[in-house]
């Protein structure tokens, strides 16, 4: 059965890779990105049905107005692929004084799935791309108070999306399911050559398990979990992300950092 699929940032790496071994199975496939031009690019490699989405993850506006056309053009999605990220950026504050690391990372994916829930069925998927480089959140970095080097706001802003991965699977018993997935360490993405300066491991590592995690059995009973890709198992994420003082702090800060944004 043919599935209607979103992949952020999905113009190279895992996400473009994701989608192409998605569309080879015939399923329909939204590709996002933040340019025009390499997003025309990516639809022509990936083929079948493939739409695209151009959108700067970094502003809110851009969020809600991805969201609504992607609403507007269809009724039902059944996976979204949280996949977008960043590491490196040259200038790492928003127009609005956040961080750019958290906002991409963190808040922009928590905003558009909560725009989306409305189209995914209960037996939709909801893949966040979380990292085994997670770190206790700073809540003062998050709101955009507190500036950060590179690795400590991408390590904090991937523990916080496995944050709330596991505590809005807590609101949606009946599912969708939610999980979080550390797709493969030092994998050959853009990411990590400019950040680590190494060439990395085989892509398909982390485009394999994203699209088990999308429509796999493996996963179906999975919402709330966090999938460690190195260790190929379910497994626990940071202390932090257990300690339910620290999660709830987190949620709020999101949240708050929502509602500053609107």
């Amino acid at each position: 059965m043919t599935k209607t699929i979103l992949i952020t940032g999905a113009t190279d790496g895992i996400g473009l890779l994701t989608a192409k071994t998605l569309a080879a199975e015939g399923h329909r496939i939204l590709l996002h990105g933040r340019s025009a031009s390499k997003l025309a690019t990516a639809a022509k490699e990936v083929g079948g049905l493939t739409e695209t989405y151009t959108a700067d993850l970094s502003r809110m506006a851009d969020v809600y107005a991805l969201a609504a056309e992607i609403r507007k053009n269809h009724t039902q999605l059944d996976a979204l692929i949280n996949n977008a990220g960043v590491l490196k950026i040259a200038d790492t504050q928003t127009a609005e004084g956040f961080d750019v690391r958290f906002m991409v990372n963190t808040i922009a994916p928590y905003v558009l799935t909560q725009e989306l829930r409305p189209i995914i069925p209960k037996q939709g998927r909801i893949v966040n791309l979380s990292s085994a480089a997670q770190a206790q959140v700073d809540l003062a970095a998050l709101m955009g108070r507190k500036p950060l080097a590179d690795m400590e706001a991408y390590a904090q802003s991937k523990l916080a999306i496995t944050i709330w991965s596991q505590e809005l699977a807590k609101d949606c018993p009946a599912g969708p399911v939610i999980v979080a997935v550390n797709p493969g360490s030092l994998l050959a993405s853009k990411m990590v050559k400019e950040g680590f300066g190494v060439a990395g491991k085989d892509l398909n590592i982390g485009a394999d398990i994203l699209r088990e995690a999308a429509l796999g059995a493996s996963f179906a009973d999975a919402s709330g979990k966090y999938f460690d890709n190195d260790s190929g198992a379910f497994a626990p994420p940071h202390a932090a992300a257990l300690d339910a003082a620290h999660s709830a702090d987190v949620m709020r800060a999101i949240k708050d950092a929502v509602a500053k944004l609107n």
